[in-house]
């Protein structure tokens, strides 16, 4: 029989439960995960990954498509729908695979099921675990790390039913794919599936409830962004609402609420991204000091939510809702569990985001607008791609890197990146910002020629009136 008592024990084996495993068995604990679905969560097998997956099969064929400006002849291009699904499937599935060898590697117990907090036993956390083989478990642990992620949220009069209106399960594993689609929320999930369906050859109508799309980014980012999209043939409507009027056997109409206007479109195919609200149910929080806000565990800047030895990292946390947030929180609250010495909170002004549709989109710190509106002094710098040589020689001139420093003491306080290859590059950013580097570090800096991270340099030239290339 395995054993049923641990050092620490992670309810959801997703990116941030995983990783929390890792980090505590090198620190030499007894560790146990509980995961009732899929090692690797969401992000390993129904988001992040096979999301790329699909992403780098329409950059291909947009590029394909495109071949005359490289001098390339390619007749009858088409493609495989069902090929398309599966080779993202495999990739995700060799990812979730390798996790499952983490777990080995580094000797960490995987249970099958669902876990929920049970009280205390002889001065350590209890959990009952409901294992997917239908018999039951009593585990218990010093320490207990509730990483149980995140689902997508259902708006009254737009619920996904599997068929017509998918969540982004649906949309990943579609049977065919819809020659027309109409995307609510602009978000990078929303816009993501948006770019690679259009970039597919459907018509593609983005709904937005707010002013703009890609809320979260710079405003300049979301302008130039709804530009380079509309340019591409999708339609963009913002301060507009979407509820589905009628179902047909393969098609869907919707009424779309702008400026006190509704207009109804027919699609093959409805995408509700509209957010996320956190698996707080049925994992034992009644009874605890745990506290819940709208959805999300609340936690202090270690991750412990008040009831003694119990934690919370990832979505289930809160936000910034990115895998990279909650790995790096599962480090943070085991080592601090751990003792370690020098451990630092996590910072999310210095987390990147980044979205990859075509162009993509990657930022990291303060907008201008959230700069100013802290007030701060700033100082802006901005640098095309047009102006750079390797963006130019891969055919790729269309984008900006905009940087804001605090005009007082030279502090990176953001970056904000549209174009090729941008969420590659946001990266030396937030070696930057970690780093506390200057805007004077970063001149002295010196980058690889001809590379697209010149154009960081430029930017931070330019916000000085120091920018060489143009």
């Amino acid at each position: 029989m395995a054993d049923t008592n641990f050092d620490i024990i992670v309810v959801g084996g997703g990116p941030g439960g995983y990783v929390a495993a890792i980090r505590a068995a090198q620190l030499g604990m007894k560790t146990a995960v509980v995961e009732r679905e899929h090692m690797g969560g969401i992000c390993l097998n129904w988001g992040c990954i096979p999301t790329k997956a699909l992403l780098r099969t329409s950059e291909v064929y947009g590029l394909i498509k495109h071949a005359d400006s490289f001098g390339l002849s390619v007749k009858d291009v088409s493609y495989d729908a069902k090929k398309i699904v599966e080779r993202s499937r495999k990739v995700a599935n060799q990812l979730s695979n390798g996790v499952k060898g983490l777990m080995r590697k580094n000797k960490i117990t995987v249970f099958d099921g669902t876990a929920k907090l049970a009280g205390t036993e002889g001065g350590q956390r209890k959990l009952a675990v409901a294992m997917n083989d239908k018999s039951s478990l009593s585990l218990t642990a010093k320490n207990v790390i509730l990483a149980t992620g995140a689902r997508a949220r259902q708006l009254p009069g737009l619920e996904t039913d599997g068929k017509l209106v998918w969540s982004y399960r649906e949309a990943m594993v579609p049977p065919e794919f819809p020659k027309s689609l109409l995307v609510v929320g602009s978000g990078a999930i929303g816009i993501e599936f948006a770019s690679f369906f259009r970039t597919m050859g459907a018509e593609v109508t983005v709904c937005e409830v707010l002013d703009r799309i890609l809320p979260v980014e710079d405003e300049e980012v979301s302008a130039f962004a709804k530009r380079a999209f509309e340019k591409q043939g999708m339609k963009i409507l913002t301060s507009a609402t979407a509820s589905i009027v009628k179902k047909g056997a393969n098609s869907v109409t919707a009424a779309i609420t702008s400026a006190g206007k509704t207009q109804e479109i027919t699609v093959d195919r409805v995408i509700s991204a509209v957010g996320i609200v956190g698996n707080v149910e049925n994992i034992g929080l009644e009874g605890t000091r745990v506290k819940v806000e709208k959805t999300h565990i609340v936690i202090d800047p270690w991750g412990f939510t008040g009831e003694p030895n119990v934690y919370a990292i990832g979505d289930v946390a809160g936000p910034p809702w990115l895998a990279h947030k909650a790995m790096h929180e599962g480090v943070v609250v085991v080592e601090k569990i751990a003792g370690v010495k020098g451990v630092h909170p996590l910072v999310t002004t210095n987390i990147p985001g980044c979205t990859y549709c075509q162009p993509q989109v990657a930022s990291i710190g303060l907008t201008e607008a959230a700069a100013k509106a802290n007030g701060r002094q700033v100082k802006v710098g901005k640098f095309p791609f047009i102006g750079n040589g390797k963006a130019i020689a891969l055919g790729e001139p269309e984008g900006f890197i905009k940087t804001v420093f605090d005009a007082k003491t030279g502090e990176l306080l953001g970056a904000h990146m549209i174009g090729a290859e941008v969420t590659e590059l946001i990266q030396g950013y937030g070696v930057a910002k970690t780093l506390e580097t200057t805007e004077a570090e970063l001149m002295a800096t010196v980058f690889p020629h001809p590379t697209l991270s010149e154009m960081m340099h430029e930017s931070v030239l330019a916000a000085y009136g120091r920018t060489l290339h143009i």
